[in-house]
């Protein structure tokens, strides 16, 4: 083997005696954990919205937009759910460029990660101290995720780890929700598969040891849009491919359900700018189809304080370092329009 040992790591344990949960947030956190269970379940008419920037680049701004974004769900929370995405590590589809709060800890270009999972426990925990709204992240290293459990309430996993067998077995044993995306070739197979896995028990290698996971109910759909073989994307949330995608949920014969349309990547075309119109389309298609209304049930935005996104080495406040993201204002307009046609 040709690594090279740099840092031992802290446990799980080690990390989060060292970061706790306030026995008050802890409390928080369950709260949000049985209404977003209920959510998925169909339990309650609330719809599910995750929304915040491509990624939680700067920890001030994070907290800001979070804020901002728990006074909104004052006002809206009797028909809304709202979780802050805040993700602290992202995946690069040729291996560089900015991965991440969890690579980066203090916007630097150098990366250690042993202060970058203090960082990223660190901002899930002043997130949700802040505003009251428990969290949701990406499960890019399904071997990273003993270090958040108890704070992050919300997964999802990548269009480009959906196919991956160790995502999918530790998706089957975490205890909250997991959002799986459409794999980049848009193959309705891989995402049912996906699913299927993750609602299943299985015996696998975490960390140090076997273990065996109890399936996970919660598992369900996100659509993103896929790419074709010219290289162009191509959406997945128009009316028709939604009754499509339900049939086929129905057909598994999977438990909840579910389908989160995210209106950004492949769906907007990678614009930003068209998250708005996309979301207008679906609640449409909720109005005109019962089928729909009952199994699309969430959208996922990308959105920060300022709208489009710069360089690592930019210097505005609130904007995005990765992908573009809707700006505050709209954001916040948008959520009131969601609100008031679901």
């Amino acid at each position: 083997m040709s690594f090279k040992p740099l840092h031992n790591m802290p446990s799980p344990e080690q990390l989060r005696e060292e970061c706790p949960v306030s026995c008050k947030l802890a409390a928080r956190k369950l709260e949000r954990d049985r209404e977003l269970a209920a959510v998925i379940q169909n339990q309650t008419n609330k719809f599910l919205v995750i929304v915040g920037p491509c990624s939680a680049s700067n920890e001030d701004a994070v907290c800001d937009y979070a804020s901002r974004l728990s006074k909104v769900n004052q006002k809206l929370n009797q028909k809304l759910f709202i979780i802050p995405r805040i993700y602290t590590a992202k995946p690069r589809t040729n291996g560089y460029g900015y991965k991440g709060i969890l690579h980066y800890p203090e916007t630097s270009t150098h990366s250690d990660l042993v202060k970058g999972l203090r960082a990223a426990r660190n901002l899930h925990l002043r997130v949700a101290g802040e505003s009251g709204l428990t969290t949701a992240d990406e499960l890019l290293y399904p071997e990273a995720f003993a270090y958040f459990q108890d704070i992050v309430s919300y997964l999802a996993i990548g269009a480009r780890s959906v196919e991956d067998q160790q995502h999918r077995f530790v998706s089957s044993g975490v205890d909250c929700p997991v959002g799986m995306k459409n794999p980049t070739n848009g193959n309705p197979d891989t995402l049912f598969y996906s699913i299927f896995a993750a609602q299943h028990g299985h015996k696998f290698i975490y960390r140090d040891r076997e273990v065996k996971s109890s399936g996970n109910p919660l598992a369900h759909a996100i659509i993103r849009g896929y790419e074709n073989i010219m290289g162009e994307y191509v959406p997945n949330y128009q009316y028709e491919q939604l009754l499509k995608i339900g049939e086929r949920y129905r057909e598994q014969k999977l438990k909840n359900p579910f389908i989160i349309c995210d209106v950004n990547h492949a769906n907007s075309g990678k614009d930003y700018s068209r998250e708005p119109m996309i979301i207008y389309d679906v609640l449409e298609s909720r109005r005109r189809s019962e089928e729909i209304r009952m199994i699309v049930r969430g959208v996922m935005i990308e959105s920060f304080i300022e709208a489009g996104r710069q360089e690592i080495s930019g210097t505005v406040y609130g904007k995005s370092v990765t992908d573009g993201c809707l700006g505050w204002n709209e954001t916040e307009e948008l959520l009131h329009y969601i609100a008031e046609h679901v």
